[in-house]
């Protein structure tokens, strides 16, 4: 089903666009508990109000280099089977409207690691891709080359 309103996140420079309606809250990146061997895209765990979240750092789930100053990124909190998520982004934008005739299928030249979470892409001034929050939590992400 093609969502009616997205939240914009950057990532890596790259944007990416979000259903709404999977988006629990928005907030400026916290504190972060280091959890013991979890893989090393589990950024670690926050509280967010009494509740416990796993934060993931996107940039390492998509093989993207580290941000030199993770200060100033945001968390998008999504749910996924039941369980809160905090997806690390660069940035947060607006929430749009989409108009799902708008939704083009994913170019050949899009780069692998977005085709693997892609719903789909849509031209703005700018390609944003509308990313599966199923997909990026399901995936065994292959970096790309």
């Amino acid at each position: 089903m093609i969502p009616a309103k997205l939240v914009t996140v950057v990532l890596g420079g790259q944007l990416l666009g979000i259903d709404v309606a999977q988006v629990q809250d928005v907030i400026r990146l916290g504190a972060v508990s280091p959890v013991p061997l979890a893989p090393r895209w589990i950024a670690g765990v926050m509280n967010l109000r009494g509740r416990i979240v796993t934060a993931i750092d996107l940039r390492a789930r998509f093989g993207l280099s580290p941000r030199q100053d993770r200060a100033g990124s945001m968390c998008v909190v999504v749910e996924f089977q039941g369980e809160p998520y905090g997806l690390i982004v660069d940035d947060v934008g607006d929430v749009i409207d989409v108009d799902p005739e708008q939704i083009e299928p994913n170019p050949p030249t899009l780069d692998r690691r977005w085709q693997q979470v892609s719903e789909g892409i849509l031209k703005l001034d700018v390609l944003m891709v509308l990313a599966s929050v199923r997909a990026i939590m399901d995936a065994d992400l292959a970096v790309a080359a």
